[in-house]
């Protein structure tokens, strides 16, 4: 599970995971999160599930 946060100008996303627990990343700016979702969401572990990609892409551009 994801959650953003906005606090002030930075964005606080937690990961949160029952194999792994919850991590925590600070962003000062959207393309900096964008970039990271990028980066954590590769379009090519979703083969065959572009729909699936489109829309956690999407959910992201649209904090």
């Amino acid at each position: 599970m994801l959650t953003v946060e906005e606090n002030g100008k930075q964005l606080i996303l937690r990961e949160i995971s029952d194999q792994w627990g919850e991590d925590c990343h600070t962003f000062l700016s959207r393309p900096a999160m964008m970039h990271w979702a990028e980066q954590r969401f590769r379009k090519e572990d979703f083969t065959g599930n572009e729909d699936e990609y489109n829309a956690i892409m999407e959910a992201f551009r649209s904090v």
